[in-house]
C-alpha cells in the first residue's frame, strides 16, 4: 500500500522560508517520478516540482530560483525547500509520486502554506 504523509507546512512571513517532506512508503524511488503540486483557494492545483528516477529535476518556472526539489533515497523522504516565499506562493502543497512503469498514480493528504505578514 502506498502512503505519501507531507509536513512542514505553516505560515511564515514573505521573504521567509520553508522546508517541506513528503515521507514515502510503499514506493521505490528507482521507479518513481516524484512531484510537488499546489493549490490556492479558488484555483487549480498546479505542478510546482517534479524529480525522476534518474535524479533529473524540473521546477515550474513560478518557483524557478527559489523552490528547490530534493530526495533522499535512504529515507525515501522528498523535500521542497522554499526560499523567498510571496503570498501568492499561499496554498496547500500536495506530494505525489507517479510510477514511471505502469503510470499509476499516488497522492498525499496535503499540507497548508500561508505566506502572510
Amino acid at each position: 500500500q502506498v502512503q505519501l504523509v507531507e509536513s512542514g507546512g505553516g505560515l511564515v512571513q514573505p521573504g521567509g522560508s520553508l522546508r517541506l517532506s513528503c515521507a514515502a512508503s510503499g514506493i521505490f524511488f528507482d521507479s518513481t517520478t516524484m512531484g510537488w503540486y499546489r493549490q490556492a483557494p479558488g484555483k487549480q492545483r498546479e505542478w510546482v516540482a517534479g524529480i525522476h528516477s534518474g535524479g533529473l529535476k524540473n521546477h515550474a518556472d513560478s518557483v524557478k530560483g527559489r523552490f528547490t526539489i530534493s530526495r533522499d533515497v535512504a529515507k525515501n523522504t522528498v523535500y521542497l525547500q522554499m526560499n523567498s516565499l510571496k503570498p501568492d506562493d499561499t496554498a496547500v502543497y500536495y506530494c505525489n509520486a507517479q510510477r514511471e512503469y505502469g503510470g499509476d498514480e499516488y497522492w498525499g493528504q496535503g499540507t497548508q502554506v500561508t505566506v502572510s505578514s
